[in-house]
Order: C-alpha cells, then structure tokens, then sequence
C-alpha cells in the first residue's frame, strides 16, 4: 500500500509538532516521564507486597523512623 502525498504531509506535520513539544515544553515532558517512573515503582512495590509476608504495623512505623 502506497503512502499518498496528503499521509505524508501529515506525518510531516505530526514530526513537527511532537519536535515543538519536546523542545519547547520540556517541562510538560519531564512531568509525564516523571509519572510513567512514578506509576512503574508503584505497580513493583504493589506486586512485591502481594508476595511477601505480611508485617505489623509497628514494624512498618520502626523501619520509617529508620529512615534518613
């Protein structure tokens, strides 16, 4: 299947418009990788928990106190 001249127009269009993105909102793609590596170390920490023994509260609160 050929690509017509109006499909590569918009995909041109479409290049363009994401390198605007990049270069000119950096902030805007820093915050959405930021939430990718967020929502990733959840899901790990939530499928970890799943598998491991249960602990008190107690020990949840000593280990947090230990914490720098």
């Amino acid at each position: 299947m050929a690509i017509s001249t109006e499909d590569e127009k918009l995909k041109e269009l479409v290049k363009a418009a994401v390198i605007d993105v990049l270069e000119e909102r950096r902030d805007f793609v820093k915050d959405i990788l930021v939430e990718a590596i967020e929502d990733l170390a959840l899901d790990k920490a939530i499928t970890q928990g799943l598998t491991s023994d249960p602990i008190s509260r107690d020990e949840v609160f000593e280990l947090l106190e230990k914490a720098p």
